[in-house]
């Protein structure tokens, strides 16, 4: 089964290299002007609850349904939200964080654990789904902490977290398959669905 798991488009935050979890940003203008349609067109596409994610699907797949998947939304950075790294170089509870590699909760928000958890579930019952239904191609319009998670936890070749963050409108298409006990994602390539590329 082939899978695309892609990442939305720029919003203002991610313009100004600000933390964005759980606030719910549109698009920036810049963001959809950016966008273009995708070279297929399949029937469903799975999105996570944040609109930036919805306003993407629709540009890359106009004609598709969207399904909301609640378990893929992005990681909540709690008081990190909508600060960047250079806003918060004298914050301690920051500094703690980053120098614990990004492990550790974040105040207010989630650890990488428990998001990572979260979204591989959602996305491993996806593709379950998908396998015993003979949906293919499969296709995610989520988040670049969605990518990291999912593509840390099942992708081959393997890679650590922060290596497998795509680019603003695109991602990793995939071949996936269920082996005893596990879901695996072979890699076979990226895509960028921006006119900028």
């Amino acid at each position: 089964m082939r899978i695309y798991l892609l990442r939305h488009g720029e919003t203002v935050y991610n313009a100004q290299k600000k933390y964005l979890g759980r606030t719910d940003l549109p698009l920036s203008p810049q963001g959809r002007a950016a966008l273009t349609q995708a070279d297929f067109s399949p029937g469903t596409v799975y999105v996570s609850p944040l609109r930036r994610t919805a306003e993407t699907a629709q540009i890359l797949f106009p004609g598709a349904a969207q399904i909301v998947v609640p378990g893929l939304r992005e990681m909540d950075f709690g008081v990190f939200e909508g600060r960047s790294c250079r806003d918060m170089e004298d914050f301690q509870p920051y500094r703690r964080w980053v120098d614990g590699n990004c492990l550790g909760p974040v105040p207010g928000g989630e650890s990488r654990e428990a998001f990572s958890a979260r979204t591989c579930a959602a996305f491993e019952a996806l593709a379950a789904q998908a396998l015993e239904a003979g949906e293919d191609p499969l296709v995610i319009v989520a988040h670049g902490g969605t990518q990291m998670a999912v593509m840390e936890r099942f992708a081959l070749p393997r890679r650590d977290y922060f290596s497998w963050n795509g680019p603003l409108g695109g991602g990793f298409v995939l071949d996936g398959c269920r082996r005893p006990g596990e879901l695996v994602l072979r890699l076979l390539g990226t895509v960028r669905y921006t006119r900028d590329t």
